[in-house]
């Protein structure tokens, strides 16, 4: 087995002997490499933010930026990152570095005040520099100006990028117009051009300190021989919860197994029944896979955390915690969705319905992992995910309700509503489902089934709401949804 080590900025580093449970940051900042902050360890605020060289949707490779401080340095075991110091270029000995068109859009627009967050904002805005398909517009007065879509600049520049990122100077109107001022990469720029090469194959993993094991199996045999083996080992992918943890709470664990670049786990298929979603996924991949052809998904991703954390987190982990607050269960309640569970001896499918069965608890038997998630076709037209919260984006849900609706002929032939935060599990609302059903899509029809849906659940007070507020949001979005598809036919 070689020595488990990892590219940073070019230069290749020995992780040892660094503990397993080292995050990349820490790794990083003992190196050195300073401009990878921690502000929040938890993901919320991109202080940590790098970039990793990922299989790429439209081209061989993507940059792809990730929270440092969740991720275990061992988890990027023959991987290649770029801090916010790898970015500039540097200059003839005794010169000064070029800064890279992002650090420069930054400097000269003011984008940096106190400059905590700003290395962390500089990684986010590379990915999004770096996105294929971005259009470019190296025009920068035209980039300053305003546009007709407050999030996406003239320059392809989507804003969700930084969703994950916080100025703690409220700096956000010239971090903004640096963001749409950056044109397109240059034809020498040695990242671009990295994108057109594959990226670095995951490392089998065997990384050993101090009786703590840090495991990545190359196959998803060996993965299932391996929790049948060690029971008590922690299974991570993006470690976007683990990670928490382990900064938060302190928790270390002997044995730690990485699912996350098993192929068997990263599929993603659609059959003349059913989409097939590889449970290793991450959500960014599985958005632009899909690019919007599951409008209820489609709802979802932006709504769900932030585009960094997207860009590591995966349905299988979303779902394998068991909160009844994760954002994906009642979206993909509502689309009547199945988990494949597979362990050593064989697979077996289980509809998202009868898979909770308490508080953080599910059908999953020890050894078991969440291979796919399936999705049945056709898809239901009519649909809409409300999520409650206190902030708009990068926040936890307060209430989260997902509709998928069959409308035929002004008749809700079939109804199908997924509900979180209100309940020990996401629960489906079959009373209110049943009160919609076979009834005309109208206002009194609607008004009924949104009184069945408030008493849906059993929701609590805690400092997010209060049970009556929960209960008044399930009704109100109901009605939400039928202003909405009212309008949509009216107009």
């Amino acid at each position: 087995m070689v020595a488990a080590r990892i590219t940073v900025n070019g230069k290749e580093a020995p992780i040892s002997p660094a503990a397993p449970h080292t995050t990349v940051l820490d790794f990083l900042r003992e190196r050195g490499l300073t401009g990878t902050k921690e502000g929040c360890a938890e993901g919320e605020c991109g202080a940590c933010s790098v970039l990793v060289a990922r299989p790429g949707v439209h081209k061989p490779t993507d940059w792809v930026a990730v929270n440092a401080c969740l991720v275990p340095v061992a988890a990027l075991d023959g991987q290649e990152v770029v801090t916010s110091e790898g970015l500039a270029t540097a200059g003839e000995p005794g010169m000064p570095a070029t800064l890279h068109p992002v650090q420069e859009e930054m400097a000269v627009r003011g984008g940096s005040q106190c400059g905590y967050c700003t290395p962390g904002f500089i990684c986010s805005m590379a990915s999004e520099y770096y996105r294929p398909g971005r259009c470019a517009h190296a025009d920068s007065d035209a980039a300053s100006a305003d546009s007709t879509d407050s999030e996406h600049g003239p320059n392809g520049f989507d804003l969700h990028a930084l969703s994950g990122n916080l100025c703690r100077c409220t700096g956000y109107r010239p971090i903004r117009d640096a963001a749409f001022a950056v044109g397109a990469p240059a034809e020498d720029d040695a990242l671009a051009q990295r994108r057109e090469q594959s990226p670095p194959e995951p490392a089998a993993t065997e990384y050993t300190q101090d009786d703590s094991a840090f495991l990545r199996p190359s196959t998803l045999a060996d993965a299932l021989r391996l929790l049948r083996e060690r029971p008590g080992a922690v299974v991570v992918a993006g470690s976007t919860d683990w990670g928490v943890e382990v900064n938060i709470r302190s928790r270390r664990a002997n044995c730690v197994v990485a699912v996350d670049r098993l192929p068997e786990m990263r599929l993603l298929r659609v059959e003349s029944d059913h989409i097939e979603i590889g449970a290793a996924l991450t959500l960014t991949e599985i958005e632009r896979r899909l690019d919007g052809s599951v409008p209820l998904l489609a709802e979802l991703f932006p709504q769900f955390a932030s585009r960094l954390i997207r860009n590591s987190a995966t349905l299988g982990g979303n779902l394998g915690t068991g909160s009844p607050i994760g954002d994906s269960p009642p979206v993909l309640l509502a689309l009547e969705a199945s988990v494949v569970l597979a362990d050593a001896d064989g697979e077996r499918e289980v509809p998202l319905s009868d898979y909770f069965t308490g508080y953080r608890q599910s059908v999953r038997r020890p050894g078991e992992l969440i291979r796919a998630v399936r999705v049945p076709l056709p898809l239901s037209p009519v649909v809409a995910f409300h999520k409650i919260a206190k902030r708009r984006f990068d926040d936890i849900s307060s209430v989260a309700v997902a509709f998928a609706l069959d409308i035929e002929d002004g008749i809700v032939r079939k109804a199908r509503i997924g509900l979180g935060g209100v309940a020990a599990t996401p629960i489906r609302a079959i009373a209110a489902e049943a009160a919609l059903e076979g009834k005309p899509w109208a206002v009194e029809t609607v008004e009924g089934a949104a009184r069945v849906l408030r008493a849906q659940g059993t929701p609590m007070d805690d400092h997010r709401a209060s049970s009556g507020y929960r209960s008044a949001m399930l009704g109100q979005s109901l009605l939400k949804l039928y202003a909405q598809t009212t309008e949509a036919v009216s107009s």
